[in-house]
């Protein structure tokens, strides 16, 4: 299976670190937006879309990516992100679940009406300094953690299962 994940994560790389876990067991690539052309990527049996959250959904340039990219038959897409969501509960409760989501809908979106099936999606909080934030501390710090990348590593696998079929 020929997979890819195109990442966008800068700051403090927090994506990236869920990225990697994620690549490494489905065997994918790693490629950044702005090195890949929308054509290109109907070349992947299965596509993997990643980014930190900025006002609240993916970053602009995978966005735009999804928005041109050329409409597909039979490829398969899975999403996650980072985001300085404030864990309150657990991150498997129908309350976070709900934020992901909603959070990943205008990606999921684009993605769908090109022809993609979405077969999975994760997030998990990730360090933030942004903003007046960085006056306190930032949020989430240490994440995502040891947990967080576990549980990458089980999504990646449920992906892998499914992207079998």
């Amino acid at each position: 299976m020929n997979a890819l994940v195109v990442l966008l994560s800068y700051h403090h790389h927090n994506t990236k670190q869920v990225a990697d876990v994620i690549a490494r067991v489905i065997g994918a690539e790693v490629r950044a937006p702005q090195d890949i052309s929308p054509g290109e990527l109907s070349g992947y049996d299965l596509l993997g879309m990643a980014s930190g959250i900025y006002s609240g959904r993916h970053h602009q340039s995978l966005l735009d990516l999804a928005e041109a990219l050329p409409p597909v038959t039979s490829k398969r897409a899975f999403l996650f992100s980072t985001s300085s969501a404030v864990m309150v509960g657990d991150v498997d409760s129908k309350l976070f679940q709900d934020y992901v989501g909603e959070i990943h809908a205008p990606l999921r979106g684009r993605l769908i009406s090109k022809g993609y099936t979405i077969i999975g999606k994760f997030s998990c909080p990730g360090f933030n300094t942004n903003s007046f934030i960085r006056h306190f501390g930032g949020l989430n710090k240490g994440r995502p953690n040891a947990e967080d990348l576990s549980r990458a590593e089980v999504f990646a696998r449920r992906v892998l299962t499914e992207a079998m079929r």
